[in-house]
């Protein structure tokens, strides 16, 4: 679990200064990614990219890792999500969990669920 928790704290890092190259690499070519803001799903590295552009049009969101456990061989991020709107206002504030499955050192499929589930 050690070499996950490197990979996904790397690409959290990555995230929050908006280099998707960066987070891009981290990931399967094609990752299976939650569409957080219109719902259901994209697939592939492209398809985040194109995701994460018109999130970022939208609002700033940052999301801080808190926490790393083991559940059935996926690695759970408790994160801290805050989000903005453009002009620095604070829309969401809250705790919520990132649930990774990996593959070969790299990011297969993230999930996300309400950290009190």
């Amino acid at each position: 679990m050690e070499a996950d928790v490197d990979v996904l704290q790397e690409a959290y890092r990555h995230f929050n200064v908006r280099d998707i190259d960066g987070v891009l690499r981290l990931m399967c070519p094609d990752v299976e990614w939650p569409n957080g803001m219109e719902g259901g799903w994209v697939h592939g590295r492209e398809a985040v990219r194109e995701y994460w552009t018109r999130q970022w049009l939208a609002v700033d969101p940052h999301v801080a890792p808190e926490g790393f456990a083991d559940e059935d061989g996926r690695t759970v991020v408790t994160v801290k999500q805050v989000i903005r709107d453009l002009k620095g206002k604070v829309l969401m504030d809250r705790v919520i969990e990132h649930v990774y499955t990996m593959e070969d050192g790299l990011i297969r499929r993230m999930d996300i669920r309400d950290s009190q589930a």
